[in-house]
């Protein structure tokens, strides 16, 4: 039985196109063959990029959502001999890299207009790690490790190595993140990220907890936090509950291509007293005796 294709990209039938192309893109990437050596990441990948080629198109998606798979099958529900697109899923293009080969099927046998997540095709996804030209055209070349600080590959650095006993200087882009792939003459340099303790990546976004006192979640209070450009100051606002998330905005990671930066996102953590002394303890039993009176203090 046919995978359901919403499901298959993780998003709701009412998803908008742009949450459709996210979804791919996000998927696709993780399932990459070059990147994904797993035994069922090369399916993986061609399951996701199925779905995406249906869901992304409107006339695609209608029919699906109609008919299902039927649609697009020999005799298929939605009418004619190869579906209710007429001409079908016959062509194929495709091309070689290295070890991979890989095909990808067109509507009618032509070129469609069709949108890969962004990518020319699906294995252009190939240029988020080495850039440059036609994916069916790179030769394959040797790769190098480099492991470099959480802060290096946000804010960028520069970085000497040694390769084929030649001393070399390497510009580390800003953005970069671990598996992140560097052209370097006739080389790859493939970066691996050192975390850190104080944040948590997700894309381009930072995500960071802090922890505070339960008094002072209740009353509000100005806490320091932690950024890559340095600590600032934040106002928590009084009556703050436990796992509250404040925006930074354009706090985050600065974009590998193009300009702006992701958010950071400041997790509050309430931590509760373990040990009360008796005159907190009988403080607390008049506050939720006045609580009481007041039927509620949330």
């Amino acid at each position: 039985m046919e995978n359901d294709y919403y499901k298959t990209l993780g998003i709701t039938k009412s998803a908008a196109a742009d949450e459709i192309k996210k979804a791919y893109r996000k998927l696709a990437l993780q399932y990459h063959p070059d990147r994904n050596k797993t035994k069922d990441g090369d399916k993986k990948f061609k399951e996701v990029t199925a779905a995406y080629e249906v869901l992304s198109d409107p006339q695609k998606k209608q029919a699906y959502d109609q008919f299902g798979h039927q649609a697009f099958t020999q005799g298929g529900a939605g009418g004619g001999p190869q579906g209710p697109f007429g001409g079908g899923f016959g062509g194929q293009q495709g091309g070689q890299y290295g070890p991979f080969t890989y095909t990808y099927g067109t509507a009618g046998g032509g070129n469609p207009d069709f949108d890969f997540g962004g990518f020319s095709d699906p294995f252009d996804i190939f240029e988020q790690f080495f850039g440059g030209g036609g994916f069916s055209q790179r030769q394959r070349r040797q790769s190098y490790s480099l492991t470099i600080d959480f802060m290096d590959a946000v804010k960028g650095a520069t970085k000497k190595v040694t390769i084929d006993g030649k001393n070399q200087t390497i510009k580390i882009p800003a953005g970069v993140d671990n598996g992140s792939r560097i052209r370097f003459g006739d080389y790859d340099v493939v970066l691996n990220v050192s975390p850190d303790e104080r944040y948590r990546r997700e894309n381009y976004d930072l995500i960071t907890e802090i922890s505070i006192p339960f008094v002072n979640a209740a009353l509000g209070e100005t806490i320091t936090a932690p950024t890559i450009d340095g600590e600032i100051k934040v106002k928590v606002p009084q009556g703050t509950q436990p796992d509250t998330v404040i925006r930074l905005k354009n706090r985050g990671v600065p974009h590998l291509r193009g300009s702006g930066r992701g958010d950071q996102y400041l997790r509050i953590k309430v931590v509760i007293p373990k040990n009360l002394s008796n005159h907190q303890k009988k403080l607390l039993q008049e506050f939720e005796e006045e609580s009481k009176k007041k039927k509620t203090w949330f």
